[in-house]
């Protein structure tokens, strides 16, 4: 795949710099064993941040949650990091480590969707009419189309399903900025690094620095959905109070205000 020069290699800095932070506190989850540990996908920060908040008087504390892309948390649960909870944002990642048994199957379940949407910078002028005929590489000119990583990204690989639906892939490969996950990309058109980029719905709520130009048609890429399930090595054993948090009212509050739809049981 083509990567930027010149602006899109400081894009790529920028997207590197923003993947670090989310992945830091990884370290600091498997320094501390007395809480649960989430691995989350980097699309569900503000929603869980906050439902993690309202969830610790139920579940007795706080979780220690790393964001990073699915595909890195994955692989980190397939090399022995001490997970207990994995949130993914498509189905293949939790599929990759219910193939490896390092899922516990009796808990997974789909959790959220989303939607995938066309955004820029919060001033930008352009409108975009996502159906075949739309020129997209002239919206995007000279600059570059952020997204995520679109062989190992969720949001990547859901954003070149839909370009190709639409006739447009082949135009705009070569203007792409890829990023390690969903929020970097995302990073990467709040700061105008990027004319344009694929997010999120949620992400694009989550920052005000940009606003959403298109929303790309569902049946363009497959179904959106969040699953979660706990790793078969969870040892705290809070864990299914978290897990079970996760479906309550105040969670699906909470999740509905970021913009997810919530796929799984509401219970009290």
């Amino acid at each position: 795949m083509a990567r930027a020069t010149r602006t899109g290699l400081k894009a790529m800095m920028a997207a590197g710099a923003l993947s670090a932070l989310l992945m830091a506190p990884v370290s600091t989850a498997q320094a501390d064993d007395s809480q649960v540990v989430v691995f989350a996908a980097a699309s569900l920060k503000n929603a869980l941040d906050a439902i993690n908040t309202a969830c610790e008087a139920d579940v007795g504390e706080a979780a220690k949650i790393s964001y990073a892309s699915s595909s890195a948390l994955a692989k980190q649960i397939e090399e022995g990091a001490p997970a207990d909870v994995f949130i993914s944002a498509d189905l293949d990642w939790m599929k990759y480590l219910s193939d490896k048994n390092l899922i516990n199957a009796a808990t997974e379940e789909q959790l959220l969707g989303n939607r995938i949407v066309l955004v820029a910078p919060k001033d930008s002028t352009a409108e975009a009419k996502l159906e075949k005929g739309f020129d997209l590489a002239g919206l995007i000119g000279e600059g570059r189309l952020a997204m995520g990583d679109v062989q190992a990204v969720p949001a990547g690989k859901y954003g070149k399903a839909a370009l190709e639906a639409l006739d447009m892939w082949g135009s705009v490969e070569g203007k792409l900025a890829q990023a390690e996950n969903v929020r970097a990309a995302l990073k990467l058109v709040a700061t105008g690094e990027a004319a344009a980029g694929i997010v999120y719905a949620t992400d694009a709520v989550a920052e005000p620095e940009v606003k959403v130009i298109g929303t790309f048609p569902e049946e363009t890429h497959a179904p959106i959905i969040y699953p979660v399930a706990q790793t078969a090595e969870s040892k705290d054993a809070d864990t299914p109070a978290f897990l079970k948090c996760l479906h309550t009212e105040k969670a699906r509050k909470l999740f509905e205000e970021q913009g997810f739809t919530v796929l799984a049981p509401v219970s009290n």
